[in-house]
């Protein structure tokens, strides 16, 4: 009988966001993942083209729960300065713009793959890296707007 799947890692911790210039304008994606104590383990972003501010937000969000999918996590927390997103993803607000539909629909197929999933809506100020990585991907897409950005770091250790 084979072994059953173990999960590469048991928690998968992130904060997402997802911004334009412009709505609609040059929009981009943010996840920051944590461990367990709140120290960073990975940055990721990427830039989507012309898009709204909601739709970078989902991107966020599914490219997040991606993340967690290949890391094989049982369990996915993740925090979003996005009350729409969550509120949506919660049940609580109705699924209304035509863009956003197929994006929640994506989004709920990734979630029902995890054991256990929480989103959590948290203030803009205390989403400052998810935040940050939007912005550094704009940045970048205005010194080369031809390209597609992609960004993946790994978090440097630091001591004390």
């Amino acid at each position: 009988m084979p072994k059953p799947k173990r999960s590469t890692v048991e928690r998968f911790n992130a904060s997402i966001d997802g911004g334009s210039r412009g709505n609609p304008g040059p929009a981009a994606w943010g996840v920051a993942v944590f461990d367990g104590n709140g120290r960073c383990l990975e940055r990721h972003a990427g830039t989507l083209g012309r898009a709204t501010n909601n739709v970078a937000e989902y991107r966020g969000l599914i490219e997040a729960l991606r993340l967690a999918a290949e890391k094989a996590a049982a369990e996915v927390r993740l925090c979003s300065d996005s009350e729409l997103i969550v509120r949506q993803l919660q049940g609580r607000y109705k699924v209304k713009h035509a863009d956003l539909k197929p994006l929640f629909v994506e989004a709920k197929q990734l979630i029902a793959g995890f054991a256990l999933f929480d989103i959590r809506h948290v203030r803009r100020e205390d989403n400052k890296e998810a935040d940050a990585l939007v912005n550094q991907a704009l940045d970048q897409l205005e010194t080369d707007p031809e390209n597609q950005v992609r960004i993946h770091e790994v978090c440097g250790s630091t001591a004390g």
